[in-house]
């Protein structure tokens, strides 16, 4: 398995603010994550500690398998990155910008800027000063920035912020994009919930610090699908029931021997009827599963940190 990025134990600490308490990732080459948490969950602390903005504390950080300062230095160069608002010049045209960015790095072709251009969809914004850009321009333009370089690892923090709904879409279409085309490993951090459900297929979620879990998009669903669940004491004869008596195998047994039945969720009564009439007797039956925001926030929690 190639990891691109991998974090053992690594911890941030800032004065008497523990920013990040021994955090253990890995990000599989390929997928695209959303990184989620509130405002100061500890997102942009890992972030500047991956593209070098600022150092750990303890632990250890590998970047395409490499750790050691000098080298994840080096590696650093496959990875483009944008972080909170995107630095430009307002009253140059897009390509000047990328020039520039060009430029600093020391990327010898020019023609990088035409296809980063390209790639963004800015190519015809011609001698247009980006101070009068859209805001989902602008964006589109701090991607290209962390683009041309032709980067194997895309970091992007809140790239949706203060987007109306064209630019949202635009920028999740580039995502998409960058990661189906290029092959590109994205990581996302954003708290807009449902936008990174139909842009990542892999989720962190982080709070105060802490990764609180890490699951795939089948894995999300799943916790999340709209069920009945079940509880009684005699499992094996339950599923007889739902089978033979309500004509559904639309269920799961889960590990808590707990089941979950995908259909009759208007019909909890019929249900517990059937159950009933067959000696079973019934623990605990209720009508279970979140919407994905109601899923983030339980697993979240209200609170906030600075």
């Amino acid at each position: 398995m190639e990891y691109i990025l991998e974090t053992k134990n690594l911890t941030k600490r800032y004065k008497n603010t523990l920013a990040l308490d021994n955090v253990n990732i890995k990000l599989e080459k390929g997928n695209v994550y959303g990184f989620i948490g509130q405002n100061g969950a500890g997102k942009t602390s890992l972030i500047r500690l991956i593209t070098g903005l600022s150092f750990k504390t303890s632990g250890e950080l590998y970047l395409f398998g490499e750790t050691g300062e000098k080298k994840l230095q080096e590696q650093r160069k496959r990875i483009g990155c944008m972080v909170e608002t995107p630095a430009l010049y307002p009253n140059m045209s897009a390509y000047q910008n990328l020039e520039i960015q060009r430029m600093q790095r020391g990327i010898p072709d020019k023609k990088v800027i035409e296809d980063t251009l390209e790639l963004v969809g800015l190519k015809d914004t011609g001698k247009k000063a980006v101070k009068n850009f859209s805001l989902g321009m602008r964006q589109r333009l701090g991607i290209a920035l962390a683009l041309i370089n032709d980067p194997e690892f895309l970091i992007l923090d809140e790239p949706v912020n203060g987007l109306d709904p064209v630019g949202i879409v635009e920028i999740r279409e580039l995502i998409k994009k960058l990661n189906k085309e290029k092959g590109m490993t994205i990581l996302i951090s954003s708290h807009i919930l449902e936008e990174l459900y139909q842009t990542a297929d892999h989720y962190i979620i982080i709070s105060h610090g802490v990764i609180l879990e890490n699951l795939t998009l089948k894995e999300l669903n799943e916790k999340c699908k709209k069920h009945i669940a079940i509880k009684v004491d005699d499992v094996a004869l339950a599923t007889t029931v739902l089978e033979e008596k309500l004509n559904t195998a639309n269920y799961q047994v889960m590990p808590d021997k707990t089941i979950r039945l995908y259909d009759y969720l208007d019909d909890i009564k019929s249900v517990s009827r059937e159950l009933s009439k067959n000696n079973l007797i019934i623990t605990g039956i209720s009508l279970a599963g979140d919407s994905l925001e109601d899923y983030f926030i339980k697993r979240i929690g209200g609170g906030k940190r600075d």
